[in-house]
């Protein structure tokens, strides 16, 4: 259980094994050995929000294999509640093989024939919990296959009922959608339902097929509902779009091992920071010192491999931005 008093953040979602290569710059076939490392976007984003001193909970499935059991250890162990979390008897825990290749780009292969994830039923989901929550984060992978999708639609019924923000990080992973049509159409189905959402540059020209510099590009994925709608640029920074203010926040500039992670990284600090404080959205000398704090997140976490292991606390965030600023 988080020992933190702050409003409860729940990520919903998937929780997997990443095997990384030990060796960088190398593609899955030449790779000799791999490190396992706990990953999956929305358990990535929990740990993100705990290790900063949030109140964080995950919602997910597991198979009820030795994979399953270490990874909800690693969720007690980083203070995240699981009190949503659930075991399945019969589906393995997902796999994902990631490299970064030498050209930096990442390739994935992944391990889900149906994998535990996708099996999460909504007769399974605490909506005790969700009914607590002031945010509501989620991805777009738990929306591929039944029966995750319809517990995924009634858990973001019951949360936003019940007052909470939900916020979107679509987290494009096309190997897993059975077409490029398929997941885009997937993705955008609850894109008006959300709050806030975070694209990467490529996600952008990905869902828009146009030029993710060009403002205008960019503000096709705008609607009424959003309170920030937010583009990461990599090491460049971040852009952010509220209905009153726009703007860029300059990035940090690190030796990156492995990206894996880092936008979730900078996700877990964007809602700590709102569950905190949501006038945010009104005050943008507030919303550039988030995401200035947010950017420093996503580029500590690139200097380990795996997404978790990498998380940084406040403390280490703090001390960064100031060694930075020094420089």
């Amino acid at each position: 259980m988080s020992g933190s008093a702050d409003p409860l953040v729940i990520s919903f979602g998937e929780m997997l094994i990443d095997f990384v290569p030990d060796s960088s710059g190398v593609s899955l076939a030449e790779s000799y050995a791999f490190i396992k490392a706990p990953g999956g976007a929305p358990a990535n984003v929990a740990c993100a929000v705990a290790k900063l001193g949030g109140n964080a909970a995950f919602i997910g499935k597991v198979g009820d294999d030795e994979f399953g059991k270490m990874l909800v250890d690693i969720l007690r162990k980083n203070k995240v509640n699981i009190d949503g979390v659930c075991f399945d008897t019969e589906a393995k825990t997902a796999l994902a093989f990631v490299t970064l290749r030498k050209d930096g780009e990442r390739e994935f292969m992944f391990y889900r024939n149906p994998s535990a994830d996708m099996m999460l039923a909504e007769s399974e989901l605490n909506m005790g919990l969700i009914k607590k929550c002031k945010i509501f984060h989620y991805g777009s992978i738990s929306l591929i296959a039944e029966p995750c999708r319809s517990a995924h639609l009634a858990a973001m019924k019951v949360a936003r009922a019940n007052g909470a923000f939900l916020s979107y990080d679509p987290n494009v992973r096309l190997p897993l959608w059975p077409s490029e049509e398929a997941a885009r159409s997937g993705i955008k189905s609850i894109w008006f339902e959300a709050d806030f959402i975070k694209v990467s540059d490529n996600e952008v020209e990905f869902l828009t097929q146009g030029d993710p510099e060009k403002e205008d590009v960019v503000m096709s994925l705008w609607h009424d509902k959003l309170k920030l709608l937010l583009v990461t640029d990599g090491e460049k920074g971040c852009r952010y779009f509220t209905k009153k203010f726009k703007g860029r926040v300059t990035g940090f500039l690190v030796k990156a091992v492995d990206t894996t992670g880092a936008g979730d990284s900078f996700v877990g600090a964007l809602l700590t920071a709102v569950a905190r404080d949501s006038s945010i959205f009104e005050n943008e000398q507030k919303m550039r010192e988030t995401l200035t704090f947010a950017n420093a997140c996503g580029a500590m976490c690139t200097t380990q491999k795996g997404a978790i292991p990498a998380l940084p606390t406040t403390k280490d965030v703090e001390k960064f931005i100031s060694d930075s600023k020094a420089k």
